[in-house]
């Protein structure tokens, strides 16, 4: 309990660093985060690639992207992404050579069904998605697209409808149609996709630390002014 009221308290102490307009915003934005939806990326080679599906899950108000590293180191362009990653929780699945299995695993335990995105021929086309699962959309590397681990663990296919002669989209570009797609008619929905308060709270704090300058030393320093009360 003591560590909760901490909390508060040092929340109240960060806030006043920060302007009205600013925590304003925060809230604002806030509400429209959810976690009904994340997005997976398995071995993105281009960072340009990576950046813009961050820049795009900030947009539409997924704030979680999983990120697979079997074969390669996956990077950002703070160019691209435009400040987007000090919003976005990310985690990164680095460990061994079967981050998939890991990944899978753990999104399957907080109760995600794994939705990969692919040209498949059983695949279901965007429109016909329900959006009232839970749902992780895995997308894979440019060239190869998602591995057969991800084809093998899937509990289903998504593909968006073409008509030209190309047979894909570039991977930031499917993300972006994808997720302004479900997240359009996530919201217009019954489904409750918000965030809890608790949720809530716990990223308003990190992004507060994020906007502060040395705010690694003003905590300290909050800490060590309530050690001497």
């Amino acid at each position: 309990m003591f560590v909760f009221m901490t909390d508060k308290k040092l929340l109240a102490y960060l806030e006043g660093f920060l302007t009205d307009k600013r925590k304003s915003n925060f809230h604002k934005v806030l509400a429209e985060r959810t976690k009904h939806f994340t997005v997976v990326l398995e071995d993105i080679y281009q960072p340009h690639n990576a950046s813009a599906v961050v820049r795009t899950c900030d947009i539409f108000g997924v704030q979680d992207l999983h990120v697979i590293e079997n074969r390669y180191i996956n990077r950002v362009s703070k160019y691209v992404t435009k400040g987007a990653q000090k919003w976005i929780t990310t985690e990164r699945y680095k460990k061994d050579g079967d981050n998939t299995t890991t990944c899978i695993n753990q999104l399957k335990k907080d109760g995600y069904q794994i939705i990969a995105t692919s040209p498949h021929a059983d695949a279901s086309l965007l429109q016909d998605f329900k959006v009232d699962k839970k749902t992780a959309f895995v997308f894979g590397a440019e060239v190869t697209g998602i591995s057969d681990k991800v084809k093998e663990n899937a509990d289903g296919f998504l593909k968006i409808p073409m008509v030209g002669f190309t047979e894909s989209f570039n991977i930031s570009v499917a993300a972006a149609i994808i997720l302004q797609d479900v997240t359009t008619r996530l919201k217009t929905s019954n489904i409750k996709w918000q965030l809890s308060s608790q949720e809530k709270e716990k990223l308003y704090l990190q992004w507060i630390k994020e906007t502060i300058k040395n705010v690694d030393k003003i905590e300290k320093r909050y800490y060590l002014n309530l050690k001497n009360e």
